[in-house]
């Protein structure tokens, strides 16, 4: 931690899902290009030590790092926003600081004191702030969002830490951004202020007063509005920004920009630095509401009802649509419902097919009748993760006349072509033990993934348990199906694909979680190009468009 390290905390009143995530990161965009060195960092105050065991019903995506920490998705718009790989330390939540602390008193590391909230648990969470520092040389800025709501029981240590550290390491150094909601009111048809000014008095109580209000609101907030936030909540009427509803997530730093939002965060922390160079953020931006032309790609997941579990995968598609002149319109297939009607009756007409990841048997059936809709019919295709074992799972059973299946469905599997890695056959433990973070893939030249990296070595995260089973893979790959990425040592498959298909590719990492808004992922730019041409040329497909033959 350098010493000229400044620190803001963002927290959140009135409402949850207000976009404090997205706040930050916006932020933490414009501090960047102002050529500052930004770090973001979230606290979550639930008790889970992280959300990896958790289902996406109740936490949405999990976000993974390179360094293989489960983490909240927020930190998946923190990378895309400041184009930087973070870190475990960017996300710290009540379970991992009680974890320590109970660790530390059973090793005797209190020497016999009581071990209370204050000061043990809260300096706990004011070294993990200060460790987010140290992730990366001479760290300028350090923005910390605080999750949950002011008033929540579990989110009181949190802000008895931030409000610790203004004291500890200087006024000059540290300041509160707090994100609330001004609703309007049909009936009355009035902007109403009063939730506000409860939640600011809210943290005033507990010796936070915000230096900067974002205001969230369905309309503009009128001057005299403002004026009124500022009187009753202490703070200055430049210092009242409004946060009116985007048509993208992108634009969100924009209108910041141009409320002068920066430029008060720089002015209170007595930052030297030049005005943001946002030149290639607009024309992003820009693409993102010029493109004319359209593709439809079919999600084909389980999870489908929470949108949130696969939010990397929309902001991919997102950087896909910039990267090839295109808008992608998201087709959202429930793979239960893949079973029931079929896979014509609900793919028929999509310019691309997607299987992303997930765990457990439920509809599993469902993502393979996809993966054969989209090799049969030569329609662009893209599995993940899961994606990736179930492809395996259909080319072996369709193509190769194999009773095929994975050892994670069924245990007494004939057939398993996805099976359980050796060093995992021990595990016991739900959380954290999975083939976690970046791991090296070697690319076979040639290939139609080699083509889309443009090099032989790269890196992706990983976030599984199960393998292609080794043994079947010579089989597989007489059959047609060509593995053309590998672990470094040759022992692990990591994508494999099929020539003679218009585009039918599968990794078993998670490409969704290193795309950038305008570095888009090689894997999502190929899928949205070939929808592209699918869609140019009137969809011709068929089955002769498939590669294989069938048993």
């Amino acid at each position: 931690m350098g010493e000229k390290t400044k620190y803001i905390f963002v927290t959140g009143g009135v409402v949850s899902s207000l976009g404090k995530g997205i706040a930050a990161s916006s932020l933490g965009l414009l501090l960047k290009q102002r050529g500052l060195n930004v770090v973001l960092q979230k606290f979550d105050p639930y008790l889970n030590v992280d959300p990896g065991t958790m289902s996406p019903f109740q936490h949405g995506e999990v976000f993974v790092t390179d360094d293989g920490a489960e983490t909240d998705l927020d930190l998946g718009h923190y990378e895309r926003f400041i184009d930087r790989s973070l870190s475990q330390r960017s996300n710290v939540t009540t379970g991992q600081v009680y974890e320590a602390i109970i660790n530390r008193e059973r090793a005797g590391g209190y020497l016999g004191r009581t071990v209370q909230v204050v000061p043990h648990v809260t300096d706990e969470i004011k070294s993990r702030i200060l460790m987010a520092a140290e992730n990366g040389h001479d760290v300028d800025v350090v923005i910390t969002e605080v999750g949950g709501t002011t008033g929540d029981i579990e989110g009181l240590p949190f802000l008895e830490a931030i409000r610790q550290l203004k004291r500890d390491l200087g006024r000059e150094n540290v300041i509160y951004i707090h994100l609330t909601l001004v609703p309007y009111i049909k009936a009355a048809q009035e902007i109403k202020t009063k939730p506000t000014q409860h939640s600011v008095k809210g943290l005033r109580e507990i010796g936070i007063q915000p230096h900067i209000l974002l205001c969230r609101s369905e309309t503009p907030l009128a001057e005299d509005i403002k004026e009124k936030i500022a009187l009753f909540c202490n703070v200055e009427e430049k210092a009242v920004i409004e946060a009116v509803d985007a048509k993208s997530i992108y634009e969100v730093p924009l209108k910041f920009h141009k409320q002068g939002l920066d430029d008060i965060v720089v002015e209170l922390l007595g930052l030297d630095c030049p005005e943001p160079d946002l030149k290639e953020w607009e024309e992003m931006v820009g693409k993102i509401f010029s493109v004319d032309g359209t593709v439809e790609i079919a999600v084909c997941g389980k999870y489908t009802q929470i949108v949130d579990a696969y939010k990397s995968i929309i902001e991919s598609f997102t950087h896909a649509g910039v990267a090839n002149d295109v808008h992608v319109d998201i087709r959202w297939v429930n793979v239960e419902d893949i079973e029931e009607q079929g896979a014509e009756v609900l793919l028929k007409g999509v310019d691309g097919v997607l299987v992303p990841g997930g765990f457990g048997d439920r509809g599993i059936e469902g993502k393979i009748m996809a993966v054969r809709y989209a090799r049969e019919n030569g329609i662009p295709f893209l599995g993940i993760c899961l994606g990736l074992q179930c492809a395996v799972i259909e080319f072996a059973r369709n193509v190769c006349g194999i009773d095929a299946g994975s050892s994670e469905f069924d245990p007494d599997c004939s057939n398993p072509v996805i099976d359980l890695m050796l060093e995992q056959r021990s595990r016991s433990k739900m959380g954290g033990t999975m083939r976690l973070g970046a791991y090296s893939c070697r690319l076979t030249e040639k290939t139609l993934a080699y083509s889309l990296y443009g090099e032989a070595d790269i890196s992706e995260r990983h976030r599984h348990r199960w393998e292609v089973n080794n043994e079947y893979r010579k089989q597989l790959e007489t059959a047609g199906l060509t593995i053309s990425g590998l672990s470094p040592d040759g022992n692990l498959v990591e994508i494999v694909e099929i020539s003679g298909h218009p585009f039918f590719i599968a990794v078993q990492f998670h490409p969704e979680l290193k795309s950038r808004p305008m570095r888009a992922h090689p894997l999502f730019r190929g899928l949205v190009a070939a929808a592209r041409d699918m869609m140019k040329s009137g969809g011709v497909r068929g089955s002769e468009a498939a590669a294989g033959t069938e048993s």
